[in-house]
């Protein structure tokens, strides 16, 4: 099974791809970031984010969609544009049919770290480490994206 992970953002998008057969043999397949330009109109960023993710589908097939679910901020206006951008991303997987699964951060650094409090640090470390990759990947973004992949492939299993 091939699952996109998601970590939504208007700025920045994390993504991460991974192959899964069981919980215990999880493999990196990539990983990055999608950048909107910060003075565009949130209209075009959005688009944006809309063509990048379809791309990233046709690309990768994955057939499922791991997304972080917002985290209520103190900046409303981060936190608003931030789930349009989210909102841009459910849609695209939907229209492309792949099964969306919603985490929240408490529950990715729990499925990767075992503790729901883990330092940014510490998931990213263990994204390393679960993915035997040589180096942990950047930007966070990136991990966060794969993190989000992983804690579905261990949801499944």
């Amino acid at each position: 099974m091939r699952i996109l992970g998601i970590d939504p953002g208007t700025g920045i998008t994390g993504f991460g791809v991974i192959d899964t057969d069981n919980p215990h043999d999880v493999r990196f397949v990539d990983a990055g970031v999608i950048r909107t330009a910060p003075k565009t109109p949130q209209p075009e960023r959005l688009q944006e984010i809309h063509e990048l993710i379809t791309e990233l589908i046709h690309e990768f097939k994955p057939q499922r969609l791991s997304i972080e679910k917002l985290f209520f901020s103190q900046n409303i206006t981060t936190a608003m544009t931030v789930s349009e951008a989210r909102g841009v991303v459910l849609q695209v997987a939907q229209s492309n049919g792949l099964d969306i699964y919603e985490y929240t951060p408490l529950q990715i650094k729990q499925a990767i770290t075992g503790y729901g409090k883990a330092e940014k640090i510490q998931v990213q470390e263990m994204v390393k480490v679960i993915l035997k990759l040589k180096s942990i990947p950047k930007p966070d973004d990136a991990a966060d994206g794969l993190a989000a992949a992983i804690t579905h492939a261990f949801h499944v299993g």
